[in-house]
């Protein structure tokens, strides 16, 4: 019997304006077995040239950068069709870079003082299909989700909501309160692939891109209010 064969490693891309930065990102990224540098860019304009002939799987991508920043080229880059997935890196844990990178379409926001192991484990989670954001920034752009709600007192019904079924309102309200896959598996005791294809059927009937946007629905949709 012949063993599968080995998966290709996961192609990444490096944006940032410092090259001792992107120098210590391709020595971090290169010295995993499933991850690969491919490419790299000093700033938003070059990486859009440069990524309109390389493949690539993901993009680290740092905001603040000359001549076009990482939200701009984030939202240029993901007009594309099959556009790699986008992770947004910050040294500064603001709110307007948060909503900005998630309204351009990025999959993961993230803090530079993000620990190896979280960096890394970030590639591999947006690879997969799902989002990362650095967890004081969840909070907070939960919270600003949150206050910009109307009345919760008889609200309308959204339209987004209208085809799901009991148990993928019950996922979706605990996506909104911020429980990740494993933990909505206990919650509901049932499998983590279970959880993983009520997500996939929430992401396709309400249209939504990645988890962050479930995120957002949920509490713009009140059901998940305050959490």
């Amino acid at each position: 019997m012949t063993s599968p064969a080995p998966r290709a490693p996961i192609r990444v891309f490096l944006v940032d304006d410092q090259e001792l930065v992107r120098a210590g990102f391709r020595m971090l990224v290169d010295a995993q077995p499933d991850l690969s540098v491919v490419g790299e860019a000093g700033d938003g304009a070059e990486a859009l040239e440069r990524l309109a002939v390389t493949a690539c799987d993901v993009v680290l991508m740092d905001v603040r950068m000359p001549r076009v920043d990482g939200v701009e080229a984030t939202r240029r880059l993901l007009e594309r069709p099959g556009a790699p997935q986008v992770i947004v890196l910050t040294t500064f844990d603001l709110d307007e870079y948060a909503f900005a990178a998630i309204r351009a379409g990025a999959a993961a926001f993230l803090l530079k003082d993000a620990t190896p192991e979280v960096l890394l484990g970030a590639v591999r989670t947006v690879h997969e299909g799902e989002s990362v954001v650095a967890p004081s920034t969840t909070r907070r752009l939960l919270e600003h989700f949150a206050s910009a709600l109307p009345d919760p007192a008889g609200p309308s019904p959204d339209q987004r909501l209208v085809s799901l079924t009991e148990r993928e309102r019950e996922t979706l309200v605990l996506v909104g309160r911020g429980l990740s896959n494993t933990e909505i598996a206990s919650e509901f005791v049932v499998s983590e692939a279970t959880v993983k294809t009520h997500v996939g059927r929430l992401l396709a009937k309400t249209g939504s891109r990645d988890r962050v946007r479930l995120v957002v629905l949920a509490h713009e949709t009140g059901l998940a209010p305050g959490a």
